[in-house]
């Protein structure tokens, strides 16, 4: 079995720009002579590699607290794609996982330099999928994530954004990106792992 990491180190982590950037503060230090070390920090719940609930975009939609965890920990398929992600081609992803096992095909995460068009947000929404994630830190185009985000958080799919797959072969894996349990949040930071189980 080997584990992959595909979490951002939260106080380095990509942001989305105009989001605010993680910081850190020591409330205690043994170095200084305290009892013991103690860190308080603040964040975007959107920075670094984290889930959008439906929430974020959809007005009535899920908020974190209220996410089925089987969305976000069951079997994955990583496949790899650089560019535009057209219908055509989320359709191919769709495919491919399939042809592993329909339940890899519930849970797709695209690897590499990737934009997801609106085409391929429809054909992802109509293919019934759980959840879909990106090395992005937004899983459509950053000057106009909208339309993208409310097709896909629409169909009730959860996005996991900002993940880092570089050293991931393409292929079927056990996937565990549980969220913080932030009641009423639109979006929560995630320590992401993929598991190869074989």
């Amino acid at each position: 079995m080997k584990i992959y990491d595909i979490s951002q180190e939260v106080f380095s982590c990509q942001t989305y720009p105009g989001d605010p950037i993680p910081e850190k503060r020591k409330l205690a230090s043994m170095e200084k002579g305290d009892m013991y070390n103690l860190t308080a920090f603040s964040m975007c719940a959107h920075n670094g590699t984290h889930i959008d609930a439906p929430f974020h975009f959809v007005e009535d939609g899920k908020t974190v607290d209220a996410l089925r965890l089987d969305s976000l920990v069951g079997r994955a398929y990583v496949v790899e794609h650089q560019g535009i992600v057209s219908g055509v081609d989320a359709a191919d992803m769709i495919e491919k996982a399939k042809k592993q096992n329909v339940e890899f095909a519930k849970r797709i995460l695209i690897k590499g330099d990737a934009e997801v068009s609106l085409e391929a947000a429809e054909t992802f929404a109509s293919s019934n999928i759980f959840l879909l994630g990106n090395e992005s830190q937004t899983v459509g185009p950053e000057n106009a994530p909208m339309a993208v985000h409310q097709v896909l958080l629409g169909a009730d799919i959860v996005l996991l954004e900002g993940v880092r797959l570089s050293e991931v072969p393409e292929g079927a894996y056990f996937l565990c990106a549980a969220p913080l349990n932030l009641h009423g949040a639109d979006g929560s930071p995630c320590r992401a792992v993929l598991i190869d189980e074989i």
